[in-house]
């Protein structure tokens, strides 16, 4: 499958090598089409790791990461053009972060979240929530005491969530269905538990698990 990946951070990054280390190609978008972060890492990943812009990577892309800053939302889909992302499965990786105050709070909250917005602006795409509670480091087969951590996901479309619970099997992560993309209010919200912990501990290798009886 090919896979593009919008943002050329460290979460982009280490989903991509995911993706390429099980078996799809991936184009890094970014702003620009000769983005240094992108060019490099592209260098580095080997034959079916490219690069281009948004709308470069969003048109490649038979599924698309959103993985740029939860903030940028509306200007990354101006950018690559709402149209590239129709029919496809759109995972969005973001939280809505704002650090104005110091402390990280989420800029979107209540009655509203990030992946909805997502949802909102892109009306012909199947937005799923996912890999937005855990460190990037733990995101491509997570090795932690007491086994895998689980993955909780949001979205309006069956299939598509189906497809994601496929790449997070092959990433390492059971995957736990929350429901329709106006979950993604609780999936962001429990970010925010997942920051306070780690600023409590300075331990960012954590990650949550739901057990049952």
């Amino acid at each position: 499958m090919k896979v593009g990946v919008l943002g050329t951070g460290d979460v982009g990054k280490s989903l991509s090598a995911g993706f390429l280390a099980t078996g799809h190609s991936v184009m890094m978008g970014s702003r620009t089409a000769d983005n240094p972060a992108a060019t490099e890492w592209a260098d580095e990943a080997g034959a079916e790791a490219s690069t281009g812009t948004f709308a470069d990577a969003a048109g490649y892309g038979d599924l698309i990461v959103v993985a740029t800053k939860g903030a940028a939302l509306a200007e990354t889909v101006e950018m690559a053009g709402a149209a590239k992302f129709s029919g496809k499965v759109v995972i969005d990786v973001t939280n809505p972060l704002d650090f104005s105050k110091g402390t990280p709070d989420l800029a979107i909250k209540g009655d509203d979240s990030g992946g909805e917005t997502l949802q909102r602006l892109l009306p012909d795409a199947h937005v799923v929530k996912a890999f937005n509670i855990v460190n990037h480091t733990l995101m491509f087969r997570p090795d932690l005491p007491g086994g895998p951590p689980d993955m909780f996901i949001a979205g309006n479309d069956t299939k598509a969530k189906e497809t994601v619970t496929g790449i997070l099997k092959d990433f390492g992560w059971p995957a736990i269905d929350l429901g329709g993309i106006h979950s993604a209010r609780w999936l962001e919200a429990m970010t925010m538990a997942w920051v306070m912990a780690g600023m409590a501990t300075q331990n960012w290798r954590q990650a949550f698990k739901l057990l049952r009886e």
